[in-house]
């Protein structure tokens, strides 16, 4: 099996020098950059499953370089690193399309943890793209897709892990926006509180001050609703979490 590639960009010499010894013993493709434009340089030629971003980077903000990956390689999970303080940081990255974050310092352990529970959501998505492509360019009659659900006024393919807009047109999702997704097709008309939805989405705990569901509801609801002002799929349940209400249940 070929090891997954992962990018780190941080611009402290001896982390991204720990990191890079560190995940290549855990049987990870290391590749590494000080700063932004190097970063760059490497996602020219290079696909990395997951990206870790330092939020502070000598040249470019890593919130600027997510924001560009998450538009030319959307299919790359992005990993924020933000000093503990640096709450906004940490809510703009998400709102920008990062997948997770987690807060300087931290244990090497739970870094491993994150990454891999990221690759683990993003990894299909790109073996079926791959094969998607490979599909296409063989067979002269494409096969009807056989897993695709309404949600809101899309499609979700859940074996391509892929949303559709009315037109068919694709929308750009991230693998925790699929997750959640996934979650809520599974669970319909069920109130979800924001424990259940980080621990079955997410595999990780929800704690008080986290706003990350707040802000993954808020941009899926963006992508799915008529009007994200007024969500008619993807409900409020006021002091307890959300529900999914699909079309015809209302």
């Amino acid at each position: 099996m070929t090891a997954p590639t992962l990018l780190i960009v941080d611009d402290e010499t001896e982390l991204l020098s720990l990191l890079d010894e560190y995940f290549s013993q855990q049987a990870f493709r290391v590749l590494t950059a000080p700063d932004a434009a190097k970063a760059r340089a490497i996602l020219a030629s290079e696909q990395p499953q997951v990206a870790v971003l330092d939020v502070h980077l000598p040249d470019e903000d890593g919130l600027s370089l997510a924001r560009w990956m998450r538009v030319q390689h959307p299919r790359v999970g992005i990993l924020m690193l933000s000093t503990a303080a640096d709450v906004v940081d940490r809510i703009v990255g998400l709102e920008i399309g990062a997948d997770d974050y987690v807060a300087k310092p931290f244990e090497l352990r739970e870094l491993l943890a994150r990454v891999k529970g990221l690759l683990r959501r993003t990894l299909p998505a790109v073996q079926a793209a791959e094969q998607a492509s490979t599909a296409t360019a063989t067979a002269t009659v494409a096969a009807p897709p056989t897993h695709r659900v309404a949600f809101g006024t899309c499609t979700l393919d859940t074996d391509q892990r892929r949303l559709f807009d009315a037109a068919g047109a694709d929308i750009d999702i991230t693998a925790s926006e699929f997750d959640l997704m996934l979650l809520f097709v599974r669970n319909p008309n069920r109130p979800l509180n924001r424990d259940q939805i980080m621990e079955r989405a997410h595999n990780r705990s929800w704690d008080v001050f986290d706003r990350s569901i707040d802000l993954r509801i808020m941009r899926l609801r963006r992508k799915v609703e008529r009007n994200p002002e007024k969500p008619e799929y993807i409900k409020t349940v006021r002091g307890v979490g959300y529900v999914y209400v699909p079309e015809g249940h209302r």
